[in-house]
């Protein structure tokens, strides 16, 4: 080293000392500064528009990031996916939903109007993953691709959709609708193809799973928030979270239960400990029926999945508190009060709900039996291919209106709307994929020693269930928020059986070390 790279090097130390950096975290320091310089010159140029000098210099310091730590910036995209919110909900209108995060680049309200902005910021973000990963690969030169659980089924799946979105596009499908329907299953896709290449050790892991947390717990005090506000109260709305936020939740409530039962000793089981009542009354007061029906069926799920030990020890713990459940479910099930609003929920999904005590679930389940039927229907008429992707399902029986243009193409039950899409092949293809996955997890998960992966497998198999059964009551399935979180756990399947094996691999590596030194 000569002398003048000596001086250079020690200058920059110095610089970067002061600011408890070092050669590693510096480039953090000079992205800040550009950062700044960035804003001020475009907050300049724009004559002080705020809103587009926040997006331009969002847009830059996320392709700098992405650059400088790729896994980083899928962690932003993952956090912006839980916190942001796709749809509105009534009566309220957070920040969480005016950066309008999800809309099309044409549609968000704070960018200037150009026809060809048909793309949202996560796909932008998508293919700025995928540009920088294969461009790292390329200048590496190592091709080499971690391999995702069950390929087979996945490619046999997703080769189908893209045949029947072929189909409905030669029936006289609309291109852009079916974008709309398909959207949502290729981010999970890609999700589940980028979380095995880019997640790679255990800090990464822990990481990912502090986001997870962190966001979910933000959505629950959203909706305890607004309930405080409304004075302990409904008042009248619908609900006070997004449809998919209470889905999120169960996978949290399954995390507890999973890090007490395998002994978990951890920062986040304790987190999760403390925050347990905010996210039960999140839960709650989301007032979403195909959750609570998810809720029921995943914890049943859960009791079969442990071993004969730790069933015996949830039913010990457990049984006391299904006994005061069912014990106030029998007391308030004739009861229409707010106190009695999680049984009432339950009953309407059990029983026909009264039209004239409550029309509004009256109603919607009359909606939904109207929409099943048109379903059935259209399936008949097309069994085996479906209709494609884009096309309009039959009505013979006319749906009411509602606030939703794509009701004639997206039904609530997206199970069904599965098979009549994609036909009987495509149906079969669907539960193929995820039977396979599920039962490769749960195979996984008997052999895992850490706890924590144990806890975390769990959570995935837990996951995929919940989602299938909430998406046979509600739109599910094309939510984005649903199927991106979906991928993303999905996704850490190979991580777990890595990170498992690498540990095994050091454990035995230090035996032998000890036993040489003896």
């Amino acid at each position: 080293m000569n002398t003048t790279t000596k001086y250079r090097d020690s200058f920059i130390d110095k610089l970067h000392r002061p600011f408890g950096l070092d050669a590693e975290t510096a480039p953090g320091l000079w992205i800040v500064l550009f950062g700044l310089f960035a804003t001020a010159l475009v907050i300049f140029l724009t004559h002080g528009d705020i809103f587009i000098a926040a997006a331009l210099i969002f847009i830059l310091g996320l392709v700098m990031l992405t650059i400088y730590r790729l896994d980083y910036s899928l962690m932003v995209l993952i956090g912006f996916v839980l916190i942001f919110d796709q749809y509105h909900i009534p009566g309220f209108d957070p920040i969480t939903f005016k950066v309008d995060y999800f809309r099309n680049l044409k549609e968000i309200r704070y960018l200037p109007f150009f026809e060809a902005g048909v793309m949202n910021l996560i796909e932008l973000h998508f293919l700025l993953l995928f540009f920088i990963w294969f461009l790292v690969l390329a200048v590496k030169r190592r091709f080499s691709v971690k391999r995702i659980p069950v390929w087979g089924t996945f490619l046999l799946f997703f080769g189908w959709i893209i045949f029947s979105f072929a189909y409905g596009l030669q029936n006289g499908g609309d291109f852009l609708i079916s974008l709309w329907e398909l959207r949502a299953l290729f981010y999970m896709a890609a999700l589940y193809l980028v979380i095995p290449q880019v997640i790679w050790d255990k800090k990464q892991l822990r990481f990912l799973m502090w986001l997870i947390i962190v966001a979910i717990l933000i959505k629950a005090f959203q909706g305890v928030g607004r309930f405080v506000s409304l004075g302990f109260s409904m008042s009248g709305a619908p609900t006070l979270t997004n449809h998919e936020d209470p889905v999120f939740m169960i996978s949290l409530f399954i995390l507890l239960l999973s890090f007490w039962l395998y002994r978990v000793k951890d920062s986040q089981k304790l987190v999760l400990i403390l925050m347990l009542l905010p996210l039960i009354l999140g839960f709650l007061v989301a007032q979403r029926r195909a959750a609570m029906a998810a809720l029921i069926i995943s914890l049943f799920v859960f009791f079969i999945f442990l071993s004969g030990r730790e069933q015996w020890k949830l039913f010990r713990w457990g049984a006391p508190v299904l006994v005061v459940v069912l014990i106030y479910g029998a007391a308030v099930w004739d009861i229409e009060h707010r106190i009695s609003q999680p049984v009432q929920m339950i009953k309407t999904g059990m029983e026909r709900p009264d039209k004239e005590e409550n029309p509004r679930d009256y109603y919607s389940n009359l909606y939904r039996e109207f929409e099943d039927y048109n379903l059935a229907y259209t399936l008949r008429q097309n069994p085996v291919l479906g209709i494609g992707f884009g096309t309009r399902f039959e009505h013979p029986l006319q749906l009411a209106e509602i606030n939703y243009p794509l009701r004639e193409f997206i039904p609530h039950n997206q199970i069904f709307w599965v098979i009549v899409k994609s036909g009987s092949i495509g149906f079969f293809l669907f539960w193929f994929f995820l039977n396979s996955f599920a039962f490769r997890t749960t195979a996984l998960c008997k052999r895992l020693k850490d706890p924590y992966l144990k806890s975390i497998g769990t959570v995935v198999v837990i996951a995929v269930i919940a989602q299938m059964v909430a998406s046979f009551f509600d739109m599910q399935l094309t939510f984005y928020r649903n199927m991106i979180f979906l991928g993303v756990l999905m996704g850490l399947v190979p991580v777990l059986e890595d990170l498992d094996s690498e540990q095994d691999a050091e454990k035995i590596t230090t035996e032998e070390r000890q036993i040489t030194e003896r």
